[in-house]
């Protein structure tokens, strides 16, 4: 460390004891002789000694005690940090409370054990998410009746979910957070596929009249796939391009909470009639696994069950395993997916097809797990060549728009969970290219989908307080292996209809909560905003039911533009969300009404020479140091430049990330 970095580390310090001295001295003579003017002054020099005490450990000091694995709420299971010899690389992070202080931060490494147990745990997290929009896809592909074929795409989705992943937090964003497919395209997807040009053949709906290794089948869903691919391709071009020409910053002064709540609470609202299919091929089961999920998720969360573990202080033991808190959803699906099993092999669930809960039996699917190969690996073109729909690109591109204006919100988020400095303008950008560079790889692969950052595995670094980037690392790895296993996907495409559909409802409707609790950053008791959301989510429910009703009222005379219109005007989050942003962008409104929250522009620009941002943000690989010999770098909206890294500016920068006194820089609001 340099002379002039222990000047700035041991100034604090120095500082902070002088205070903390004086304080406590004014405090016990103020005791003693019953003097009480003195309050305020105690009070704010107490306010100056936290200020430059959380300074102090965002500059490089340890601070002990605070072990504690969250995984284990509270029990320390693991071996002490201090006594592992460099195994485990710390780093100390300022945050409100000592009881939010990340156990592991951005750079640390956790020990191996703990490492594997939490990547598992970030898979399982986003395990329903991911494996829901293959199922859900495969109606619109006229696959309901083609099991293998679901178990394929399962395996894409995961094996591009772990490639996309590593990317990320290798040489996108570099902070600790999951990529995996998106809701926000699988709604224009639908209603592109919805269209009567691409509506199914009846025969496709007809079990015993499918073939699926019949020519024609195969044309019938490939088509389909194929144009759905090119559409992906070509319209992450436009992600590609706003995230690494870092557009993106200049984009989100116009994207509020007012036009994000309704954009993303369609996604869940406008799949009721999917979900609602799946539920009623028999109401019994899929309200037994909504109640399940429900259970584990909410009344039993906090209820631990022992598991053995050994560290070196306790040797063998057990600790406490909050099973139901890390995998309500696969629990949920398990026991009841194992109770349509044992009603299907003592015959209580009828046999004939035509019969009501015929799809709650677990045979249904055949035998497409003998039939599934043990080890294949997803390649680009697997469905053959890629076509691209004029109206499908639109489509895809207006989810698109949704998916950046979420996963910015995201970054903020993780980061503050993380223990990391708000991201740079740099590392946003990069972050934003890449995860349009995995909508790319997702449309080549043949996913049917894309990719975006999972907003339930932010959630998760607070519940784990890991927010270690390595964990997230070998959770890649592990959604890449999973995604070679072609057993693993055919396995998880046998699950019965009405087990699915309990599991949607659930989904989707934690979808829309997440989307409306957007706006708790805005004030509604406001009249306007109540008339922007309102107004808002209720048009894009009746404009998309009426076109759907009336597919052939727009007639131009032009077919690829009747499409565009069509797609666009049947996609609830395109209507809700366009309506959003002209109306919160035109109404007047002051920036706090509307939910917005100016941050300094001094931290926005210097972000990145912050304390630890070049630590946590730089690339990897030794990359940014040779970059930083170029001066032309500069002006490269995603790479990190080091030439506004003075000491002059360090000052300003650790005061702009205490400027709310507690050392915690507020998320970022649209």
């Amino acid at each position: 460390m340099s002379a002039a970095k222990n000047t700035r580390v041991n100034r604090p310090l120095r500082r902070a004891v002088a205070i903390i001295t004086s304080t406590v001295n004014r405090l016990i003579s103020a005791f003693n002789h019953g003097d009480a003017r003195g309050t305020a002054d105690e009070k704010h020099h107490m306010e100056m000694f936290t200020s430059y005490f959380v300074l102090a450990v965002a500059s490089g000091k340890k601070m002990v005690g605070l072990d504690n694995l969250a995984f284990d709420m509270g029990e320390q299971v693991n071996d002490k940090p201090g006594k592992m010899e460099g195994k485990t690389r710390r780093s100390s992070c300022a945050t409100e409370e000592d009881r939010n202080k990340p156990t592991y931060c951005v750079t640390d490494v956790p020990p191996w054990h703990l490492c594997i147990f939490l990547a598992i745990q970030h898979y399982l997290t986003a395990f329903g998410g991911i494996l829901s929009i293959p199922l859900i896809l495969s109606e619109g592909l006229c696959l309901q009746h083609d099991s293998l074929t679901q178990s394929r795409l399962i395996n894409t989705i995961f094996f591009v979910s772990g490639l996309c992943t590593l990317l990320q937090v290798t040489f996108g964003v570099r902070l600790p957070i999951l990529q995996g497919g998106t809701f926000a395209l699988l709604t224009p997807a639908m209603a592109m596929l919805s269209m009567p040009e691409w509506s199914c053949p009846a025969w496709t709906q007809n079990a015993t009249l499918v073939n699926t290794s019949s020519p024609v089948f195969i044309e019938v869903w490939q088509t389909r796939m194929r144009t759905l691919q090119g559409s992906v391709m070509v319209a992450s071009l436009l992600q590609i391009l706003v995230g690494f020409s870092g557009l993106i910053g200049f984009l989100m002064r116009f994207i509020g909470p007012l036009t994000i709540a309704p954009t993303v609470s369609l996604i869940g609202l406008s799949l009721y009639d999917s979900a609602g299919d799946k539920l009623g091929s028999h109401w019994g089961i899929s309200a037994m696994t909504t109640a399940l999920i429900i259970l584990f998720s909410q009344y039993l969360r906090r209820v631990p069950i022992p598991v053995p573990a050994y560290s070196k202080e306790k040797k063998l033991h057990t600790s406490r395993f909050y099973i139901f808190q890390t995998m309500p959803i696969l629990l949920g699906i398990v026991v009841s997916w194992l109770i349509c099993y044992l009603l299907t092999i003592y015959d209580v669930l009828p046999s004939d097809p035509a019969q009501y809960g015929h799809l709650a039996r677990t045979d249904v699917k055949g035998n497409v797990v003998n039939e599934a190969s043990w080890f294949s690996v997803p390649y680009p073109g697997q469905w053959g060549v890629p076509t691209v729909s004029l109206a499908g690109v639109m489509g895809i591109m207006a989810g698109i728009i949704c998916s950046m204006a979420e996963s910015v919100g995201d970054y903020h988020a993780c980061a503050k969970l993380s223990g990391a400095p708000p991201p740079p303008k740099h590392a946003i950008s990069r972050g934003i290219g890449v995860e349009g560079l995995g909508c790319l790889i997702a449309g080549a692969f043949g996913t049917g989908n894309g990719t975006t950052s999972f907003s339930e595995n932010v959630a998760a670094l607070g519940i784990t307080k890991v927010g270690s980037r390595t964990v997230i690392l070998l959770s890649g790895v592990f959604m890449l292996l999973m995604g070679m296993l072609g057993k693993i996907g055919a396995i998880f495409s046998t699950i019965p209809t009405p087990v699915l559909g309990g599991m949607f409802l659930i989904m989707f409707g934690v979808i829309s909560a997440a989307g409306i609790s957007n706006l708790q950053s805005t004030d509604m008791n406001s009249s306007r905003n109540i008339f922007v959301f309102g107004f808002s989510l209720f048009t894009a429910f009746v404009v998309p039911n009426w076109i759907m009703k009336n597919p052939d009222f727009f007639k131009t005379g032009v077919g690829e533009l009747d499409q565009v219109i069509h797609i666009l005007l049947s996609t609830h989050m395109f209507v809700g969300g366009f309506l959003g942003f002209f109306l919160d962008n035109t109404i007047p409104g002051t920036k706090r009404e509307r939910g917005l929250v100016v941050l300094d522009e001094s931290h926005l620009e210097d972000s990145s020479s912050m304390l630890g941002a070049e630590e946590v943000y730089d690339l990897p690989f030794g990359i940014t140091s040779c970059l930083s010999s170029q001066p032309c770098v500069r002006y490269v909206p995603f790479c990190p430049w080091k030439g506004n890294s003075t000491e002059n500016k360090s000052g300003e920068n650790q005061k702009s990330w205490l400027s709310n006194g507690t050392g915690v820089t507020e998320e970022c609001a649209f």
